[in-house]
């Protein structure tokens, strides 16, 4: 088997995997379909190995695929970074690439970014905002570097660390009787309708495994993909919401829905994610860092 492996080949790999076609894959590194396809096949033949499933047009990454990729992506973050490696003083370089579930992403993550940039004099990032399942498996793919999610991942090869919390409330439409009770139970929420997110969706892992549980009668009256949606909904009196109090500072604030007052308050904590096999880049070490010194954050009262 040949060793000689260019970057230009590992590249190309790397865009398949993420873009699942020659074709798309070429439109991402602006090569033609044809350089693409020769340097995927001359890679597999100097492997040895197909990396890739065909199926009905599209490439799906194989066993093979899924041993190279980690390596792969190691030796391209690595090449970036040989310059900056000789001069102590240069900021860390490359393109930091963040997900983030929808919490974190509108209402942490812009002071986070802020604050990171002016202390390391870094402006390259690119951020990916959708509920946490989706956000994990992109990472599973190497598609991104780092993700900060409202649920701990599950899959053996992601790693999960707290960085912060957050505090969870009930919205209610303001005509809603439960909303003028001084203490609201739950035995006041039993036959109660609710407007939940999607699944894959922190905000509705929450409501099942903390709420959903101890409520013995209740129905979902609309899945949402959207936490503006859900507030909407709820405001239009078509059920209880569970959400993130930072979600819902603004709509409680405007008074289009109002917070039922709970005996204790509800926490649960955000985390940091990385895929066990990351290369950590100097750039994604002092992201880490920084997020775990401590980005307090403020909810609505």
């Amino acid at each position: 088997m040949s060793n000689n492996i260019s970057l230009k080949q590992l590249r190309v790999f790397v865009g398949i995997t993420q873009h699942r076609t020659l074709t798309t894959a070429a439109e991402s590194m602006f090569l033609s379909k044809a350089a693409v396809s020769m340097a995927l096949s001359e890679l597999e033949k100097q492997l040895g190995n197909p990396l890739f499933d065909r199926v009905n047009h599209r490439l799906i990454l194989n066993q093979e695929g899924k041993k190279l990729l980690p390596l792969a992506d190691e030796i391209l973050n690595r090449a970036s970074n040989i310059t900056a490696l000789f001069d102590q003083n240069s900021p860390a370089v490359g393109t930091l690439k963040i997900g983030a579930s929808d919490t974190i992403g509108n209402h942490l993550l812009p002071a986070m970014l802020s604050n990171f940039r002016l202390q390391h004099q870094h402006y390259s990032q690119q951020i990916f905002i959708s509920n946490s399942a989706l956000i994990c498996q992109k990472l599973l793919d190497f598609e991104l570097d780092i993700a900060l999610i409202e649920g701990q991942a599950q899959h053996k090869d992601l790693i999960s660390t707290v960085f912060n919390q957050d505090e969870m409330c009930i919205i209610a439409a303001p005509s809603h009787p439960l909303v003028q009770q001084d203490c609201v139970n739950i035995v006041d929420l039993e036959n109660s309708e609710w407007v939940l997110r999607e699944s894959g969706s922190g905000s509705r892992t929450f409501f099942m495994h903390r709420l959903a549980q101890k409520i013995e009668n209740w129905q979902e009256s609309f899945e949402l993909n959207t936490t503006e949606s859900l507030i909407n909904c709820v405001a239009a009196g078509l059920g209880f919401g569970c959400l993130s109090a930072l979600a819902a500072q603004y709509a409680l604030k405007d008074g289009r829905v109002n917070q039922l007052k709970l005996p204790a308050t509800m926490h649960r904590q955000f985390w940091l994610v990385l895929h066990k096999d990351k290369y950590q880049t100097p750039l994604l070490q002092q992201f880490i860092n920084f997020c775990h010194q401590g980005n307090k954050i403020s909810s609505c009262n």
